[in-house]
């Protein structure tokens, strides 16, 4: 292991996988959540940094939507480079230099937060603050290289769970900032967060490891783009992860804005939902594995659209305990399809390989290429889709002062994802009868 690269790597090689694999690739998990926790906090924050700035910030409502919604794009958008750097400069080197360029953001935002402060030069260092959510892509790249297909429900599931409560952490954190210092202080926040950031790069450059057998595939890019369940799933993972994520960035201002809560009052709820939608992901992953993906997924977004039910309800009836009920429930939900959807990638492509004829090793090693050429793609579509959120909000507050809105187009999708996860992946029809190897039931 010269380096920290390894030469050779094969999972799927049982006796490989329990002599010396699986003890490698955990360790390499537990220091990817940990890098990966922390881009997910910086990245998602400006959904605290909003709840600091009061009135003497001249920042209206819509302009703090628009804030987060920046860093939601850029979030999304560098998910495809991060998911390429992984073969291209190693899965420990990018991890390292990864979780140190969120230095910038942390430091920039350190600089520039307080009253009199320009709102471009907010926007800038929102921006600036997406690139960690970056560190998903790459991380999920990575990891998914390490474990053998049998174990990527859990390990994928586990992985982004862990990150995911980057959410709530900080959230958490700034509400320890308010409660305690008060609302004047949000450069405690960013204090706590610059020498965290400096210790996860340094377990990355001690503890993680580079695999040699990684490598970027043009061909198989290519590939992913041209698979109609790249985009197909991109849609799902819109429906789970989207909600996820731009649930988290607006959650806090939706209770300041519709239900006139304070900072204080607001940031002591706001981090319940991403908490429990980070922690329940690992078992959206499990369940996938022991049931199928399409299946948890399927029933997960019927219950997603009956949560929106409740809080469409709550939004009219203006009944913060049903809002708050309906809302976590959908982040209970959401971290649930988060594993499932994820599950599902490399066991669609597993699935085409055997229709294909491939068996064993070859069908193995067909579905890791493909998988992980789509999970960077996917990842940044569906991330897009907290963009969506953010901006559908910002403008049910703009023009009718309420996001009930907003709630009834989310309760429209989510039934269209139920619909196109039946129709392509659960439809009994007489060509999957006749060829039952093409089913993808069971992914």
């Amino acid at each position: 292991m010269a380096g920290r690269w390894i030469e050779q790597w094969d999972p799927e090689d049982e006796t490989f996988w329990r002599e010396t694999g699986e003890r490698v690739a955990r360790r390499n998990l537990w220091f990817s959540v940990l890098s990966e926790h922390i881009g997910f906090s910086i990245w998602t924050l400006w959904s605290v940094m909003v709840l600091f700035m009061g009135p003497e910030y001249g920042v209206d409502p819509a302009g703090k939507f628009f804030l987060i919604s920046t860093a939601t794009l850029v979030g999304a958008l560098v998910r495809v480079p991060y998911t390429f750097a992984v073969a291209k400069f190693g899965g420990r080197n990018w991890t390292v230099f990864s979780a140190l360029t969120l230095l910038v953001p942390a430091i920039a935002a350190f600089v520039v937060m307080e009253p009199g402060t320009s709102y471009g030069t907010f926007v800038l260092v929102a921006a600036l603050a997406g690139i960690g959510g970056g560190n998903f892509a790459s991380s999920m790249t990575n990891i998914n290289a390490f474990f053998p297909l049998r174990k990527k429900g859990w390990a994928l599931g586990l992985n982004a769970g862990g990150g995911n409560i980057g959410v709530p952490v900080v959230q958490l954190v700034g509400l320890l900032v308010i409660g305690t210092a008060g609302a004047a202080y949000p450069r405690l926040v960013l204090g706590a967060y610059i020498p965290l950031i400096v210790v996860a790069a340094l377990f990355a450059v001690f503890r993680m490891d580079n695999l040699r057998p990684v490598q970027n595939d043009t061909g198989a890019a290519w590939e992913a783009v041209r698979d109609p369940h790249t985009w197909i799933m991109a849609v799902l993972y819109i429906g789970t992860f989207g909600s996820f994520i731009g649930y988290s960035f607006a959650f806090g201002l939706v209770l300041q804005t519709e239900f006139g809560r304070t900072p204080l009052q607001a940031a002591s709820l706001t981090f319940i939902g991403p908490l429990l939608g980070s922690l329940i992901r690992p078992a959206g992953g499990w369940l996938a594995d022991r049931y199928g993906g399409a299946r948890i997924t399927l029933w997960n977004f019927a219950a997603m659209a009956a949560a929106t039910g409740v809080v469409v309800h709550a939004s009219g009836a203006e009944s913060l305990g049903v809002f708050l009920i309906g809302f976590i429930a959908l982040f209970v939900l959401t971290g649930l399809g988060n594993g499932s959807t994820f599950k599902m990638i490399p066991g669609i492509f597993h699935a085409k390989a055997v229709s294909k004829g491939m068996r064993g090793e070859e069908a193995a090693a067909y579905g890791r290429r493909l998988s992980g050429a789509a999970m960077g793609l996917i990842g940044a579509i569906g991330a897009l889709g907290g963009l969506a959120i953010n901006l559908a909000f910002r403008q049910s507050f703009q023009t009718a002062g309420t996001g009930t809105a907003a709630f009834w187009s989310f309760l429209a999708f989510y039934a269209v994802c139920f619909a196109v996860t039946w129709a392509v992946y659960l439809r009994r029809t007489a060509a999957v009868a006749a060829k039952p190897q093409l089913s993808y039931a069971e992914v």
